[in-house]
């Protein structure tokens, strides 16, 4: 008798581990998984020149590639050269293959005025980060309802969550007072956008979407690995093209 209860004790934990894995298995990453999106599925860009966004999307498949991420949702472009009084945050839907939001966004306080041109990843720098970052879980904290990220780029922002790198809504980016004073208001360091799209875009990109920081820096673009693969990889695509 003892023989068929431990068959069935065997065949409950196996079982058990096959559902632990099943439920686990939206947080691995599978080989087969790639980030195959180019510029050219979206009708609509906005603003954002499509260098950038080549660069972002680039960047963003070899991180997936090398494990780093899972396959996103989303993808949040930020393109610090422009000034703050234009909207340089771009939100794209990967699945749906659509622009979903053009907003205004700040930089830290200690990048620059209208335009930043000095960036840190050192804590109290009030300076933005640069580089790929992906998305956590959704909060409330001292600055309301917030979206921790997690910065994958070693030397440029992977003391974001040291430094409490956040996205969250600020009154002091408005466009009115863009209007007034010549620029928006400043943060922390973090990518701080309008209060009344606070909710709805963090919602939209929170739990594993990618954002991208860009600036023609040429430290970050020669020191980040996922840089670094995504032009070895337009590369070997335009020199494959002309053969």
């Amino acid at each position: 008798m003892a023989r068929p209860v431990l068959v069935r004790l065997l065949a409950g934990i196996v079982l058990t581990a096959v559902l632990v894995v099943s439920a686990a298995a939206p947080l691995v990453r599978a080989a087969s998984d790639e980030l195959t999106v180019t510029r050219v599925d979206f009708a609509s860009i906005g603003r954002l020149a499509p260098d950038v966004l080549d660069l972002a999307l680039g960047a963003s498949a070899c991180a997936v590639r090398a494990g780093a991420a899972a396959l996103p949702a989303t993808l949040t472009v930020i393109d610090y050269s422009l000034p703050s009084t234009a909207k340089r945050l771009l939100v794209f839907d990967l699945v749906a293959k659509r622009l979903l939001y053009e907003e205004l966004v700040a930089h830290g306080s200690g990048s620059g005025a209208n335009v930043p041109t000095a960036f840190s990843n050192t804590p109290d720098s009030h300076q933005t980060s640069l580089g790929l970052f992906v998305t956590d879980r959704s909060y409330v904290g001292k600055n309301g309802y917030s979206l921790r990220m997690d910065g994958l780029d070693p030397g440029f922002n992977d003391r974001a969550r040291e430094r409490a790198i956040v996205i969250h809504g600020a009154p002091y980016v408005d466009l009115s007072l863009a209007q007034a004073q010549g620029r928006i208001g400043r943060s922390w360091g973090c990518p701080a956008v309008r209060p009344a799209v606070a909710r709805q875009l963090i919602d939209r990109v929170a739990g594993g979407g990618m954002v991208f920081a860009y600036y023609p820096d040429s430290k970050f673009l020669k020191g980040s690995k996922f840089v670094q693969c995504a032009a070895a990889a337009a590369s070997a695509t335009t020199a494959a093209a002309a053969r």
